[in-house]
Order: structure tokens, then C-alpha cells, then sequence
């Protein structure tokens, strides 16, 4: 039985070398690992599509940390190297009422804005020249298919023509199989993303395949598959139905891990900002 999670490293472990599927290791705040995957084709093998996957692994993501202008400053940098020059429709997935499919919504709240204001500026402004050298980026934090009876991807397909989105930037929760993953990790992929696929409950695929544009997806695991733990006990999960489990300081990890992906994003995005203003946002 195929092991439950979202992680492209997870999916390697244990395997022999692959062919098209290249790793490589580094990363100072964090301990990084970049699987490269070449075709559609050699991904099937670890069932990932063609892109580049970075795994970002701390102990300390769960606590608010001194490093944090230190990690914020390392994931500014990953994310940087995967996003387009051009304007930028953030996505926050997920619905904000169950605490462990939280993170999208979470991280949305905290994510700059700066589409409206050249149209909203006046010219003699104070501090306009500095503001309308921002990034336009626009944030959607539309809740769950369930809530709205509307497919993210839909919402997304109708609003490229007004947004004119040169990429997609979208945060979600994941699933791990690794107890030792859950909010201690960070993937961020330019291969798209299937909301609700580690839980199964697979939504619209996002990706540059379906919208046309690059899709850029950012997640951490919150939750873990109940019989995945049972067979790392050695158990007999069959005999038990399954359910995810998720850590009881669920609401605590997803606040920093949101602070941390946020922060991270608007130094991305807007270089010209200070870590002291990206962090009062």
C-alpha cells in the first residue's frame, strides 16, 4: 500500500537511485533537500509530476525562534529562485474553521497586497514613488469547494484576465508519513498542487498544465495517516479504521509556520523592503 503524504522526499526515501530524478543537499538555517524530477514520466515512479521540489527541514519551526530573520531570510532566497518577474495572485487554500487545514488562510492574512495602489495613489502622496515600486500582488483566501460550491481553480481561471497573474503562488497544509515531519517542515514546489490529494479528498489540480501560467506551492505537513503510525509501530492498522492525526499544538505550529511562510513571501516579493517592515506587516 502506497504511504500517504504530499512530501517528494518522503517519497524517495528508501529508494535506489532513480533515473531523472535528481537530489542534492544543502542549507544553513535550514537542512535542505532539492529533488529535481526531468519528465512526467520518471516521476510516476515516486507518483510526483516534472518540477523542482525543495524540502526545508527545522526542528524549530513549531516555536517562535531567535534565527527567525535568519530562516526568514534563507526561505526569502528559495522562493525567490522560483518566481517570475511580474504581478502575483498569492492563494491561501484551505478551510480557516479546522485548525490543522488552516495554514492557506493563516498565511494569506499575513501576505502584502499591493495591487490597488498605483490605481489608488494619488501623485503627490508621500512615499508613493516607494509604494508604487512594489510588486503588484494580489491575495484569495476563498475557503473550501464545500463552503462556496466553487472549485479554487475555477476562481482562479476567472480571475486571470482582470489580475493578469504572471505566476501563482499557493500555501496549503500537507500531509507527511513521518511523525517527525509534522510542522517541522516546509516544501515548496513549481509543480503544482491537488488540494486535498494527501487526505484524500483531491480537489482541482492547480498547475501550469490546467491555468496556463506557473503555479508555486508551499506547504507543511500538519497532519499524519493513523494506520502510517501503526505500521511504523509495527501494528496491525487494518484492524482499526483509519483517520488523520495531528498534534496537539496544532494551533501554535500553524501561527509561527504561517508568521514564518508570510514574512518570507514579502521579502521575496518586495526586496526593497526591511526585514523590520516586512515583520511589522
Amino acid at each position: 500500500m502506497q504511504t500517504r503524504t504530499d512530501l517528494a522526499l518522503e517519497r524517495t526515501e528508501g529508494l535506489s537511485p532513480q533515473a531523472g530524478i535528481f537530489i542534492r543537499h544543502r542549507g544553513t538555517a535550514f537542512r535542505i533537500t532539492e529533488i529535481e524530477i526531468d519528465s512526467d514520466e520518471h516521476g510516476a515512479a515516486i507518483g510526483k509530476g516534472m518540477g523542482r521540489y525543495l524540502t526545508l527541514e527545522t526542528a524549530q519551526l513549531r516555536h517562535a525562534v531567535p534565527q527567525l530573520r535568519t530562516q526568514a531570510a534563507e526561505l526569502a532566497d528559495e522562493l525567490r529562485s522560483f518566481i517570475p518577474e511580474g504581478a502575483v495572485l498569492a492563494v491561501g487554500l484551505g478551510n480557516a474553521e479546522i485548525t490543522p487545514d488552516a495554514l492557506g488562510p493563516l498565511t494569506a492574512a499575513r501576505i502584502l497586497a499591493t495591487r490597488h495602489l498605483r490605481r489608488e495613489l494619488a501623485d503627490n502622496e508621500p512615499d508613493t514613488d516607494f509604494l508604487r515600486a512594489l510588486r503588484p500582488v494580489s491575495v484569495l483566501a476563498n475557503g473550501v469547494l464545500g463552503q462556496t460550491g466553487i472549485e479554487t481553480a475555477e476562481l482562479i481561471a476567472a480571475l486571470r484576465t482582470p489580475v493578469e497573474p504572471a505566476c501563482i503562488i499557493a500555501v496549503d497544509a500537507l500531509a507527511c508519513s513521518d511523525l517527525s515531519r509534522l510542522g517541522t517542515t516546509i516544501q515548496i514546489s513549481d509543480a503544482g498542487i491537488s488540494p486535498g490529494s494527501g487526505v484524500q479528498n483531491r480537489r482541482a489540480e492547480l498547475s501550469r498544465k490546467t491555468l496556463g501560467i506557473p503555479v508555486i506551492a508551499v506547504g507543511v505537513p500538519t497532519v499524519v495517516d493513523l494506520h502510517t503510525i501503526l505500521r511504523q509501530g509495527g501494528g496491525q492498522p487494518e484492524q482499526l479504521p483509519n483517520m488523520m492525526v495531528t498534534p496537539r499544538d496544532i494551533d501554535k505550529l500553524l501561527h509561527h509556520a504561517a508568521r514564518l511562510i508570510a514574512l518570507s513571501l514579502n521579502l521575496a516579493l518586495h526586496p526593497q523592503l526591511s526585514y523590520e517592515d516586512a515583520e511589522a506587516l
